[in-house]
């Protein structure tokens, strides 16, 4: 029986791929920096182990006896003093010293789809300078490049909750989002596969207009989407680059580049968009009783 170790298992991603472990069968040890959450989620205590990523000295002697490591060690929104290349690169090359110290055979990470195309992104260019180094590590890998989650999805249901959906340009542009268990599934699968990239989409390819017709169905009401001119959204960038601090634009740069382009890779799972909205709807639904 392989043991795998998850870094970054407190995360929206992480949660996933330990359940999906679990349920595979692989022995499976949890570093992160709290333990709260993975107890909350049924993870014994015994399988976690509490590590300050910035410090190399906190990693040692973590991963002896680990087969492979996944991670999906990043950040979202920089906060705590921490940027995108003291997590999504310098943390995570942290943790490959020490896995290539322990003698893990493989290294599983997480990345963005696209990315080595966007690397005038802060995010992406952090990612990015980590996936050049783990390829140079000489350690079997995969890099792990999903569209996009479900999760982020929720943002145009939020518009559409408040009763219209804005969207740049003319929300043509397509992308096949993946909910986190699917994803979690395929990256698991990868464990015993050789292909060092593998580009991961959900089942089902959207134009944002689509998405968002599909979030005011989920809702039952009409729909109400505003197309504005992406010359406003190109304004944003270039406004957000001079005049917002590096760690509120940082998610803005991102999100807003990543629009302007279609998204699209090969399809995996069988969860859909649709089911994901009810259910998000049945639980505000839930909340406000």
């Amino acid at each position: 029986m392989k043991t795998i170790a998850v870094v970054g298992a407190t995360g929206y991603l992480g949660a996933f791929i330990c359940q999906s472990l679990r349920e595979q069968g692989y022995e499976v040890r949890c570093l992160a920096r709290s333990e709260k959450k993975l107890i909350d989620a049924g993870i014994a205590s015994e399988s976690i182990q509490v590590v300050d990523f910035t410090s190399p000295s906190s990693l040692e002697g973590q991963l002896v006896d680990i087969d492979c490591v996944i991670s999906c060690l990043g950040i979202t929104r920089q906060k705590d003093g921490l940027s995108y290349m003291d997590v999504d690169y310098q943390c995570n090359a942290n943790v490959l010293d020490e896995a290539v110290r322990a003698g893990v055979k493989k290294f599983i990470y997480v990345s963005v789809f696209r990315g080595e195309l966007l690397r005038d992104i802060d995010l992406c260019n952090a990612k990015e300078h980590f996936v050049d180094y783990l390829k140079q590590s000489g350690l079997a890998h995969c890099v792990v490049r999903p569209t996009g989650f479900f999760s982020d999805m929720q943002e145009f249901l939020d518009m559409a909750r408040k009763g219209r959906v804005y969207l740049f340009g003319d929300g043509s542009k397509k992308l096949n989002p993946i909910h986190g268990k699917d994803l979690a599934n395929a990256i698991v699968d990868s464990i015993n596969r050789d292909e060092a990239v593998m580009e991961v989409g959900g089942p089902q390819i959207f134009s944002h207009k689509e998405i968002s017709e599909l979030a005011f169905d989920s809702l039952g009401i009409n729909h109400k989407t505003a197309l504005i001119p992406d010359c406003f959204r190109r304004l944003v960038l270039w406004a957000g680059k001079r005049f917002l601090s590096e760690s509120t634009f940082g998610p803005v740069e991102f999100f807003l580049t990543v629009m302007a382009h279609d998204m699209v890779a090969p399809n995996h799972g069988h969860r859909t968009l649709a089911d994901y909205f009810e259910q998000l709807n049945i639980k505000s639904a839930e909340i406000n009783l």
